[in-house]
């Protein structure tokens, strides 16, 4: 049977559903279902995904069967419509729309109006009875076609301000100014036929050939221009970022043109059936009469709101669609109701009013920013709409970055100097120096400035730009333009309709308010009231305690994940700070960074230029009452919970680093020739110090280093232990490449716990253990495990020495390793799951087929990696150790794990 390519829509019935995204797209799939429940849709049909590849991959041609397909279904359109394409007498026109099956806003291509002709224009002016809708509907027309199938997808690069589209804009312009009006809606049927003309001559002069003046070439030509612009350069960045497949494509849907232009009782307009910005559940969104929908998310006009709930302080004036038609708004009411209840999910719909007449040309899930996402999840799942599994799900893990967010201080807003007022388009405050190009906010941000990217409205073509930047303001735009909307998407602070910025790109300054703020001034926007103030205010970060929608989600997560989550954490405070978080225990205490205190340095640098046994034992002695102090704070503020402590892991070198006058001082206070030290600092260089002496090799050689801080953990968890604190110190070996440098290590812990526990006559339950981050650990598990109590992947050091790559040094080629697809990401931020996971696994294996109870965790930065969380759950972890503001996140993500892989 002959593959299908074209799937039909309208009058009730469709041939595609909801469920066939992958296919139709997320576009198609939705009309096809909103078709099949009854809701006014105009007719139409979808060119799949598998087209769109087909054309990718046969030098952008279709498959033999598309036309007689695509024929047939226009031949259903026009029964229904009771219209024809191409039609002199009664013409019927069409919509080219992209439909990827991930909502990609604004970052492919749409064509309107297409089938007005030099043939058909008579036929539409008697039809409709208006010579200037006529004429509205055909320069908007020839404007995208030029734009979308002549200059963009014909691959033209042209100068810059020498864009077809901003040519034809400024002719619009000069149109305006000599009838003396601002808004398009102000020229007359004349004006806009003479402007129709002139677009033509621009495109000819411009382009080197004519706009077509054929129906047909119009269609083929718009949907050509969408399957191109799946690999057009904006949506290549925008894949990248979202980290969205090449090889998904995209469907094209081509529907029946209604018009929101058609005069006063015609409107166009965009809606979300809860607030995307809070979560809050009220009918939220923008509509404009007499426009079409491309008006409302450009920000050409400021958009009304579309019902009194939706009004602000800024558009209290402006009439809603709720007061101006009350019964078409009901019945819009009543369908984005039926909607979110059939998709159980926010739903971001479009519409357009013709004439009286509501149609939808739009429903899919709608884009959230953090807190809008988890205040929808908790109140979808609180009321029965979803279950607790799905409202998990519904919160990307890094979402719950946003709540961390920092917020504008309050009281340096009282005194700050505010210049302008907008729209709120997304959450949180943000400071910044100013930028006005995509490129310079990219080329700043990946300098680690940052930046906040200023545009009189943002274009798909930015968002390189919009990713790097810690917040967008625009003069122009609602809150459901281009910038709100990808805004929201990625959790950034937003502001959006400041209409009092006089911006001038070329001199690269903003006039408002008396100010000239120029390139890299620093401005800070409260992204949640839509404020901006002059210079960098100061930034708190948000008190997540008393947020119960966060509170309970997180509630819900720890119900369904199965990974239990701890944190790194080497100070009391820290530790507190993750216990706050959700912290189970701590994962990963590093010693070392305990020892650079001016009294403690002093005694391990003693220690290191120490010539026998006696007087290295003597030095490092004077540290055990700063380590006993420093466990007993941490193991009394985890109370309760595990504590594991790595012993001292880095060489000593790096105790040693030491310029000319720290020789000379610490020469002094010792009491020893400068010499002697600068002879001990040469001779404990390595030329590969991370293969070298350090972890329990130290131990080995420097027996009572391990001596010292194992009488410091067990006397402080001995000592909290008589005061009824309850404590679970785990003791970890690190480093270890065989079972005999464990035993030997484990050996010296032991013998001193026992004498302590014997001196204090106290009972601490307390676990020896290991840090397996050597290949050779992995390969040789079976035989640790029969003598540690834990093993603890630490994953930094295994990737490195399974990929034999620095990861001080790896900045020099990782770059280009990325960019060429050498590795598909860093190996350093993302577990290498193929390789270093392999050797993971084998460790888990191996050491539970001796030890069945062995507990087994991860303490490398990859236990706060969403996807290397998703592994460890594969891989029959217990529990992951990341840092101590990652804890949330890594509850979701154990959660998203638990419901993935059930």
């Amino acid at each position: 049977m002959e593959k299908k390519y074209v799937y039909f829509f309208g009058a009730g019935k469709a041939e595609g559903a909801a469920q066939m995204k992958n296919l139709l797209g997320g576009k198609g799939a939705n009309l096809a279902e909103m078709t099949n429940l009854g809701i006014p849709v105009p007719p139409g049909f979808t060119i799949t995904t598998e087209a769109c590849t087909y054309y990718d991959q046969n030098d952008r041609t279709y498959p033999s069967s598309l036309e007689n397909e695509l024929m047939n279904c226009i031949k259903n359109v026009e029964e229904i419509m009771g219209t024809k394409f191409n039609d002199p007498v009664d013409p019927l026109l069409l919509s080219v729309r992209s439909g990827a099956r991930q909502s990609m806003p604004g970052m492919m291509e749409t064509v309107l109006n297409i089938g007005l002709t030099s043939n058909t224009i008579p036929g539409m002016i008697k039809k409709t009875n208006d010579e200037r809708f006529v004429y509205d509907a055909y320069r908007r027309l020839i404007t995208m076609y030029a734009d979308v199938v002549m200059e963009k997808a014909a691959g033209v690069e042209p100068e810059e301000g020498k864009e077809i589209r901003g040519l034809l804009e400024a002719a619009m312009d000069e149109a305006k100014e000599k009838r003396g009006v601002e808004l398009d809606t102000g020229l007359t049927a004349a004006d806009l036929k003479q402007l129709s003309e002139r677009f033509k001559e621009i495109i000819q002069n411009q382009l080197g050939k004519p706009f077509p003046d054929d129906s047909y070439e119009q269609l083929w030509g718009g949907i050509g221009a969408v399957f191109q612009s799946w690999n057009g350069k904006r949506a290549v960045s925008y894949r990248r970022i979202e980290n969205i497949p090449a090889e998904w494509g995209t469907a094209v849907n081509v529907q029946t043109m209604v018009f929101g232009n058609m005069g006063d009782d015609s409107a166009t307009g965009v809606g979300f059936t809860r607030n995307p910005a809070t979560g809050e559940n009220v009918f939220f969104g923008e509509w404009l009469a007499n426009a079409q929908g491309e008006d409302v998310v450009a920000g050409i006009r400021t958009p009304n709101p579309i019902n009194e709930l939706g009004k602000t302080e800024d558009t209290a004036h402006l009439k809603s669609l709720e007061e101006m038609m009350p019964e078409l708004y009901k019945q819009l009411d009543e369908i984005q109701i039926n909607l979110e209840t059939h998709y159980s999910d926010m739903q971001d719909i479009e519409f357009t009013i013709q004439q009286g007449r509501l149609w939808m040309l739009q429903t899919r899930v709608g884009k959230r920013n953090g807190p809008a996402a988890v205040t929808m999840a908790v109140d979808m799942c609180e009321s029965g709409m979803i279950d607790k599994e799905t409202a998990v799900m519904r919160v990307k893990p890094a979402q719950l970055d946003e709540l961390l967010h920092p917020m504008v201080d309050p009281e340096g807003e009282k005194i700050a100097v505010e210049l302008a007022k907008g729209l709120p388009a997304g959450p949180g405050g943000a400071a910044g120096q100013v930028v006005f190009t995509a490129d310079e906010a990219e080329a700043l941000g990946e300098q680690g400035k940052k930046v906040v990217l200023v545009r009189n409205e943002t274009s798909p073509e930015d968002v390189h730009g919009m990713h790097a930047a810690v917040a967008i303001l625009t003069a122009k735009g609602g809150m459901t333009s281009h910038a709100a909307l990808v805004a929201r998407g990625w959790g950034k602070c937003c502001i959006v309709g400041c209409s009092a910025l006089q911006i001038n790109v070329l001199k690269k300054e903003i006039h408002v308010s008396g100010h000239v703020i120029k390139e890299g001034d620093w401005i800070t926007l409260n992204g949640t009231k839509g404020r901006v103030y002059k210079d960098q205010l100061p930034l708190i970060e948000p008190d997540l305690e008393s947020n119960d929608k966060y509170l309970k989600l997180m509630e819900i997560a720890d119900q369904v994940r199965k990974l239990g989550i701890r944190a790194n954490a080497d100070r009391p405070e820290d530790a507190q700070k993750a216990r706050t978080f959700g912290a189970e225990g701590i994962g990963l205490c590093r010693t070392e960074h305990m020892f650079f205190d001016p009294e403690r340095i002093k005694a391990m640098r003693e220690m290191i230029l120490a010539e026998t046994v006696d007087e290295r034992r003597q030095a490092i002695m004077k540290l055990l009452p700063f380590q006993r102090q420093d466990f007993y704070e941490l193991l009394e503020a985890m109370h309760d919970l595990p504590v594991t402590i790595r012993l001292l892991d880095p060489p000593l070198h790096e105790f040693v680093t030491l310029t000319e006058d720290q020789i000379r001082n610490l020469a002094r206070d010792l009491d020893v020739p400068e010499e002697k030290i600068k002879n001990r600092i040469d001779s404990l260089h390595e030329l590969n110090p991370m293969l070298g002496h350090r972890g329990c090799r130290l131990g080995i050689t420097y027996p009572e280093i391990t001596e010292m801080q194992a009488r410091a953990i067990i006397e402080a968890a001995a000592m909290l232990t008589e005061k009824g604190v309850n404590v679970h110190p785990e003791i970890m070996i690190p480093l270890i490449s065989s079972v005999n440098e464990y035993k030997h290590q484990e050996q010296i812990v032991r013998k001193v716990a026992e004498e302590v526990l014997k001196e204090k006559n106290v009972t601490v339950k307390y676990l020896v253990g290991t840090m397996v981050e050597i290949p050779r650990a992995c390969l040789t598990a079976d035989r640790i495990g029969a003598e540690a109590e834990f093993f603890s992947f630490g994953t930094n050091d295994l990737t490195q020495t399974t990929f034999g790559f620095s990861r001080d040094d790896a900045g020099g080629f990782l770059p280009d390793y990325l960019s060429e697809k050498i590795l598909p990401e860093d190996p350093f931020q993302s577990l290498d799951q193929i390789g270093v996971g392999q050797l993971v696994q084998m460790g888990v294996d191996k050491g539970r087929s001796v030890n069945p109870n062995l507990k087994i965790g991860i303490c490398g930065e990859h236990g706060g990696d969403p996807s290397s969380i998703d592994f460890c759950h594969r891989a029959g972890l217990n529990y992951v150790s990341c840092s101590p503001f990652r804890v949330p996140i890594a509850r979701l993500a154990a959660a998203h794990a638990a419901v993935v892989n059930k």
